[in-house]
């Protein structure tokens, strides 16, 4: 049973962030209703190349982007344009626990699905927005989108190569703001389930792309808080400790995490760079940070004489933070990903052997379980609104363009 089972989810998102939020509560054991447009369905349906294999390796029409947010879901599809539409999701919303949409602020209020309506219908609701700038201010209507929210929240300035030798500002190689928003999103929502329990009252959630980039920021909005200093791109090197970067070896790059100053000692006698211990610039890791270029200049020297494995090994040894810099297809081959279930079955339509990537939470009692492969566009229509219509109105539903059945 997962932790979270008897509790039902409307999700009217679409994209990354929003998914990504109820692919977790689906993984805990909620049950997600995917509200989707009839015959279009989630933008990232079509977000292809790459596309799902089916079982003879041939493309299917599944976007691998797709796949990789919406599984342990069910997909109704209902145009909510419509006014019997709107009247279907009504009905839905009376024992729903949740509801997840992000549509650009006030877009629901025309259809009635916004929170103000909703919770009239069932106050016990628990109701979460998610935009770019939130509810309010002065970018309040404008679309959010991952890239131009990294750029604008000063996460694309601190990442990249260093300034000072003319890199320019990078995006992280994933929707690194997006996927946060989703797990702010999580915790959000079984936050106001949890109050819930006492004052039996739902509640709404504003939750910003904007506002989470500047929350994860962590030390880099502190460090200019507390010097008026704007930090730069350092690439790879950290702005607090020294060592703390990638060093390329003889055949590839590794990673050094040194973090301390004993482990500082451990690396340079595992190195075979003892002379810089008793060295007055080396000793602290404040004088470090001020001496960095002479002693980076130094390591990096030293490691191009030894392939990376080589020196892994013996930075390892001396327990000090150290690893490849691999690719996904080497990641993926690590023994860790096998020993820690990383990789699932879940037998979809198409494929029989479809893989994900796991959730990473690990419950002792009540364990995620994969049920069900990312579902196909309207694949649970029939299934789910039979709760809520009958055979008659269904028919006539699907002879007015209100939904789309699909063979289950």
């Amino acid at each position: 049973m997962g932790a979270l089972k008897g509790i039902r989810v409307l999700d009217l998102s679409r994209v990354l962030a929003g998914p990504w939020c109820s692919q977790i509560l689906a993984d805990l054991g909620a049950e997600v209703i995917k509200i989707e447009r009839p015959n279009v369905g989630d933008d990232t349906r079509t977000w292809g190349p790459p596309w799902m294999p089916n079982g003879l390796g041939e493309c299917s029409s599944e976007s691998a982007y797709y796949q990789s947010t919406n599984r342990n879901k069910y997909s109704v599809a209902i145009d909510i344009t419509t006014v019997a539409g709107q009247a279907l999701l009504h009905k839905m919303v009376q024992d729903a626990d949740v509801v997840i949409e992000n549509y650009k602020v006030g877009s629901l209020q025309k259809y009635q699905l916004d929170y103000e309506s909703l919770s009239k219908i069932n106050p016990k609701l628990v109701y979460c927005s998610i935009t770019g700038y939130g509810q309010n201010g002065p970018r309040a209507v404008e679309p959010g989108y991952d890239f131009v929210l990294q750029g604008l929240s000063g996460l694309m300035s601190i990442t990249g190569s260093d300034a000072s030798h003319g890199g320019e500002p990078q995006k992280v190689g994933v929707a690194v703001t997006d996927i946060q928003t989703g797990l702010y999103a999580t915790i959000a929502i079984q936050a106001a389930l949890w109050a819930r329990q006492q004052s039996q009252r739902g509640q709404y959630i504003d939750i910003a792309l904007f506002d989470v980039q500047l929350a994860a920021l962590a030390n880099q909005t502190m460090n200019y808080l507390a010097t008026g200093i704007a930090p730069q791109r350092m690439g790879n090197k950290h702005p607090n400790i020294v060592p703390y970067q990638t060093f390329s070896a003889k055949d590839k790059q590794f990673i050094i995490a040194c973090g301390n100053d004993g482990q500082f000692v451990a690396l340079c006698q595992a190195v075979g760079l003892e002379e810089l211990i008793h060295n007055p610039h080396y000793v602290r890791n404040q004088d470090r940070v001020k001496y960095r270029e002479d002693l980076i200049n130094i390591f990096a020297k030293h490691f191009l004489q030894q392939d990376a494995e080589y020196w892994v090994k013996l930075i390892h040894a001396a327990k000090v933070p150290v690893g490849l810099v691999n690719n996904i297809a080497e990641a993926l081959a690590d023994p860790q990903v096998e020993h820690r279930n990383m990789l699932v079955n879940i037998p979809h339509r198409f494929n029989s052997d479809f893989k994900m990537i796991a959730s990473p939470i690990k419950l002792s009692e009540t364990p995620v379980e994969y049920r069900r492969a990312p579902p196909l566009l309207g694949q649970d229509t029939q299934t789910v609104l039979a709760q809520f219509c009958d055979e008659t109105e269904m028919a006539q539903l699907q002879r007015d363009g209100v939904i789309e059945l699909r063979e289950g």
